[in-house]
């Protein structure tokens, strides 16, 4: 039943139209009144109608100002212009506005049901394009989540230019500009080893994380599982610096919710355009990397990290190298949970925690080296790769000549490493991912077909199916799986003679008018211009 709204200054027209009209009788619900705008738009806000009556001349607030908030915040509503005055301005002005129908009083009630008569089908044919737009944007939250974390990366590591970056940020629907900028990595680990309960309280925070970093007017995005990228923007450096203590101080206090987690983070200096965030990124990074050197949950800023590493001694004396840092197991814990393009890093890290008179004494650099070579060809040996996949350093040709040459190798060795690590996993993820593929063949019919009934099936959790089938195929699950869908679709309009909404059916979608929608928006035709040979 469609709803209606009257917005009318005289006593006398409102109590009229109100209770002379047989509203329920004609199929509609009056379900509000206002004496003038001013009170009427806090009540459409609320009330939501479908259709809005108003006066053209009322105190505070008249109905052509009515018109054009109504029209600029609901644009779907229908809107008829009532008033005394039949002069063309008016009936001009309001076209230009959007309102559907101009009537001069007095109108019967007749007159009025009829011209409200010719709007429903108007107003149904908007609202289940409505319905159906939301549905979709429902439907492809996972991809534009994808689209999203891709042009994350690319602001982050400097690969495309401003009006590009601006560009595909519009097409997601959001707002990248401003004058500055900050960048938070975060990771958070569930101590519980069940599926359910890491998938269960990992995304629980992440959800509330992003619901509070967006509401502050700054963007986020999952890079890998568990691992966040905060985006912050600010008008002014004053902002930007009180932006980021404030979001700090938030995580916190939402991480201490979950004593079960683990959590450590960075974040880098401002930068006062879009195009430096990579150097912003890139301390974030060296800051998040020094997780590896600390067994404490923190979230530690680039500045708190560069204090710490200024308190090294200049003089070399292997009494003072503190026995923990350079134990094996910080390079075995990089090596299981680092990042491919970390290791630089970590490196850097590595090194300034111990201090730059250890990486310039030739014995201690030897050390490190032959220490990083052992614990990788052991990580590797252990995870059947083979530990010959790195070679070891070679002192003739100069790898630990000085500090930088050590640490290219320790970075590239390390760098290796990762690469047949993720790899090896790839390569057992593809068998997850082959039996997702087949099961989507054997069941894409079904429209309850769902990530979550994916991730049962192959005993994941849907984040990490989520995650795992993006890197494999280089789409998110929905695509895929509405590409594969629509291109069935197509076989069957083309092949066939089935009657579209049987086709529908076919396919997963029990609806129809979503399915026609759906198709146009993929293909740029409907099912009935492909079936007759436009399209591809």
């Amino acid at each position: 039943m469609l709803k209606v709204f009257l917005a009318e200054d005289e006593f006398i027209v409102r109590e009229g139209i109100k209770k002379n009209v047989d509203w329920e009788g004609h199929g509609y619900e009056f379900v509000g009144e206002a004496a003038d705008g001013e009170l009427a738009f806090p009540m459409i806000q609320r009330l939501l109608p479908d259709i809005v009556i108003t006066d053209i001349k009322m105190p505070f607030m008249d109905g052509l100002q009515l018109s054009k908030l109504i029209k600029k915040n609901f644009p779907w509503m229908e809107i008829i212009i009532l008033s005394g005055f039949a002069e063309f301005d008016y009936a001009k002005e309001a076209i230009s506005i959007g309102v559907s129908d101009y009537l001069t009083k007095p109108i019967s009630a007749s007159v009025l049901i009829e011209r409200i008569d010719a709007l429903s089908g108007k107003i149904e044919e908007k609202k289940q394009e409505r319905l159906l737009k939301e549905k979709y944007a429902r439907d492809m939250e996972e991809d534009t989540e994808e689209e999203k974390k891709k042009l994350f990366v690319h602001i982050c590591i400097g690969d495309k230019a401003m009006p590009e970056l601006l560009e595909n940020a519009e097409k997601l629907g959001i707002d990248i500009t401003a004058s500055w900028y900050n960048i938070i990595i975060l990771q958070v680990v569930s101590t519980h080893h069940a599926q359910e309960e890491y998938s269960g309280s990992v995304v629980e925070i992440y959800e509330r994380i992003k619901k509070e970093i967006e509401n502050d007017g700054n963007l986020m995005s999952q890079r890998y599982i568990g691992d966040m990228l905060i985006l912050l923007k600010a008008d002014t450096e004053e902002e930007i610096s009180d932006k980021l203590n404030r979001n700090v101080e938030m995580i916190l206090s939402v991480l201490k919710d979950y004593p079960h987690v683990n959590y450590h983070g960075g974040s880098g200096l401002a930068a006062s355009r879009l195009t430096e965030v990579t150097a912003s990124y890139k301390q974030a990074s060296a800051a998040y990397a020094h997780r590896f050197f600390s067994d404490e949950n923190a979230l530690l800023s680039y500045t708190d990290v560069s204090n710490i590493n200024a308190n090294e001694t200049t003089e070399f004396d292997i009494g003072k190298i503190d026995p923990g840092l350079v134990n094996r197991d910080r390079i075995k814990s990089f090596l299981q949970t680092g990042q491919q393009g970390e290791a630089q890093f970590f490196v850097d890290e590595y090194i300034e925690c111990l201090g730059e008179s250890a990486a310039n004494s030739a014995m201690f650099r030897q050390y490190m080296a032959m220490d990083a070579y052992f614990a990788v060809s052991e990580f590797l040996d252990r995870i059947g790769a083979g530990k010959d996949a790195v070679a070891p350093f070679d002192v003739a040709a100069g790898d630990i000549n000085d500090k930088e040459r050590m640490a290219s190798y320790l970075s590239g060795c390390l760098e290796k490493a990762l690469s047949v690590r993720d790899e090896n996993a790839g390569n057992r993820h593809r068998s997850v991912i082959d039996e997702v593929k087949a099961y989507i063949e054997e069941n894409y019919g079904d429209e309850e077909l769902s990530l979550n009934k994916l991730a049962s099936h192959v005993n994941f959790s849907p984040n990490h199916l989520s995650m795992i089938f993006s890197e494999q195929m280089g789409e998110s699950f929905i695509k895929y799986l509405t590409d594969f869908r629509m291109n069935k679709a197509k076989e069957l309009l083309r092949c066939s003679s089935k009657r579209g909404s049987d086709i529908s059916y076919e396919v997963g979608y029990k609806d129809p008018h979503y399915f026609s929608f759906l198709f146009k928006k993929t293909q740029g035709v409907t099912p009935t211009q492909y079936r007759n040979g436009e399209g591809v």
